[in-house]
């Protein structure tokens, strides 16, 4: 169930989708760039033409041509701030794109540590492929995150056998397990307790009756 609401109105309104999950041709991919583009709103991303249009930027700065969309979150969800009602500003969007072939030199050379380096002087990374995505998405190079997703170890599962017995073998059924002994603890769970009280109770009687002294 999708449940949205207007920015403008702040009229809310619901809907039931079902969706259909099918496996990706060829497997997950295992090298993922996520971008953070700055100009625009979720909404904005989510139709096909817009992500096409920025797989386009996307091939260009990787050098590939197998790339598509994992993932599309806004930056809200990610501690960003609501921007104010001002003309052109936008929440931002984290837009995920994933690819069997290894990463491009651009895309290494902008998370280098000289990079990160430039980027807490306020400064832009070091890369050579800032117009890619020029002039429709406004990137900030400075978020830019890439991830290599190893696949997890598959265990094995249980293998089943015919069934059938082999021939010249006799079942033997498994021998009867031996009944525990419960007398024993059952004798030190009741008298140690008893054995303790009556210690107490002596001890109690020996001091209000012994050693009790008169006026």
């Amino acid at each position: 169930q999708v449940l949205a609401y207007n920015r403008r109105t702040f009229a809310t309104a619901s809907q039931r989708l079902l969706l259909s999950v099918t496996p990706a041709p060829g497997g997950a991919a295992p090298f993922r760039a996520e971008f953070l583009v700055g100009d625009r709103n979720v909404e904005e991303l989510l139709p096909e033409a817009a992500r096409e249009l920025f797989l386009r930027g996307s091939a260009g700065l990787w050098q590939r041509g197998d790339l598509r969309v994992i993932n599309v979150t806004s930056a809200l969800l990610r501690g960003g701030r609501v921007p104010l009602p001002i003309e052109g500003r936008r929440e931002g969007v984290y837009v995920q794109v994933g690819s069997h072939s290894p990463f491009s030199p651009c895309l290494l050379s902008a998370v280098s540590p000289q990079s990160r380096s430039r980027c807490h002087r306020g400064q832009r990374p070091l890369a050579s492929c800032y117009d890619t995505f020029a002039p429709h998405f406004s990137i900030r190079w400075c978020n830019l995150t890439l991830l290599q997703v190893r696949p997890s170890p598959t265990t094995p599962g249980p293998q089943w056998g015919r069934g059938v017995l082999d021939e010249g073998g006799d079942f033997e059924p498994p021998t009867p397990a031996v009944p525990p002994e419960l007398l024993p603890p059952f004798l030190v769970t009741l008298l140690v307790p008893l054995a303790v009280a009556a210690l107490l109770c002596l001890l109690l009687g020996h001091l209000m009756c012994c050693r009790r002294e008169g006026v």
